[in-house]
């Protein structure tokens, strides 16, 4: 391994190193025991919804069935903010559209992107019917984009949830959201599950370190901007995600037919903690790193090409107090090796703070054992 000195200057080389953590345990519920949380029970959605053997003309009655059932709950919703005038007089306007699902109607609440109402000062709720409603902002995690808003209305149509985890790639969806905010209702799509289990970053403003959303569904129908927070639904009607990102350029490439959705069994852990608390809790280590591949293990003539290397320790972090230090190279993490770039961010979002990391560390040649409690 190289001297500590020449770490130190290269690794501030290198473009976009910096990613400090405040890595979230997506699905904890880390509240207070006491605190009453809300049930939103998941049925069981088929292993596959096939599509119907006698002709193409039963498998588009199934989709506009699909598109009758829930389209109903599936509302508009409109940031606004308020602005000062030449004349120092207020006034509001629309910061932004999107889509979101009803799917309680005991307490009207309304599952949508946390990007779709973040710093809205009122929150407009329009129902396919026509009928409109100020929303009520229960909570919001920016870091797993997910919100929760509430209407005090009547006679709401609902959306049933269904379980992501029976999904199958190649298996058709249904997309229904406000794309570019047309009027005349929300708009339907359909297309095919292209993979599950996708791990994808948030975006964000270049440098800036993005958070992973994990769990992910990729899809190829048809999400434009004002589907976010819309629900992606098979073909028996289930709500199993809810849309969030469209891939339109990877590394200066245009893409077409690739969009992603949040997994149901993500957004069930969340919104409930978001009803309960109003807040997301999330696990915390306390460093930046750079995650390690051949090309970087050879930039800085390290002994190996797998793990993540340690740029900064935040003081007083669980990092901190459990021994790591700057340069060294976590290669494992609860004995689970750390090969791709997501995989430490992912280990992490699955815990609680509380809960108790070993790390399997290489420092100046030798292997380490570390333990770690992590933090809020």
């Amino acid at each position: 391994m190289s001297d500590q000195g020449s770490f130190r200057k290269l690794r501030w080389a290198l473009p976009g190193l910096l990613m400090v953590l405040a890595l979230s345990s997506i699905a904890a519920t880390c509240g207070s025991e006491e605190t009453p949380t809300q049930t939103v029970t998941l049925e069981e959605a088929p292993a596959a919804t096939e599509i119907p053997a006698t002709g193409p003309g039963d498998f588009n009655d199934a989709i506009i069935q699909v598109s009758q059932q829930v389209k109903p709950a599936v509302v508009q919703i409109t940031s606004q903010q308020t602005f000062t005038g030449e004349a120092d007089e207020p006034f509001t306007v629309p910061a932004g559209t999107g889509s979101g699902v009803i799917y309680d109607a005991d307490e009207g609440h309304i599952i949508t992107n946390n990007h779709v109402v973040e710093g809205a000062e009122r929150i407009l709720v329009t129902l396919p019917d026509g009928r409109t409603f100020v929303g009520e902002f229960i909570g919001g995690d920016s870091r797993t984009d997910l919100a929760v808003v509430k209407v005090d209305a009547d006679e709401l149509p609902v959306a049933v949830l269904g379980d992501s985890r029976q999904l199958q790639a190649g298996q058709w969806v249904v997309a229904i959201g406000n794309a570019l905010a047309l009027e005349g209702g929300p708009t339907v799509t359909a297309g095919v599950v292209s993979a599950l289990d996708r791990a994808v970053r948030l975006p964000g403003d270049a440098g800036e370190p993005r958070p992973f959303l994990f769990d992910m569904i990729q899809t190829d129908a048809a999400v434009n901007p004002g589907n976010s927070g819309g629900p992606l639904v098979t073909l028996d009607g289930k709500v199993v995600g809810i849309n969030t990102l469209v891939a339109g350029e990877s590394r200066g490439l245009p893409v077409e037919g690739i969009s992603f959705a949040i997994s149901m069994a993500r957004v069930q852990p969340i919104i409930e903690e978001l009803i309960a608390t109003g807040r997301v809790v999330h696990a915390f280590l306390g460093i930046g790193y750079q995650p390690l591949n051949p090309a970087v293990a050879v930039h800085l003539d390290l002994p190996v090409n797998e793990g993540v290397l340690i740029l900064e320790v935040v003081e007083d972090s669980p990092a901190a107090q459990g021994g790591i230090r700057v340069d060294d190279i976590i290669t494992e993490m609860d004995g689970e090796p750390l090969i791709s770039e997501s995989d430490l961010a992912r280990i992490i979002s699955a815990r609680r703070p509380g809960d108790t990391l070993r790390l399997t560390v290489l420092r100046e040649g030798d292997s380490l054992s570390i333990e770690v409690t992590l933090g809020e």
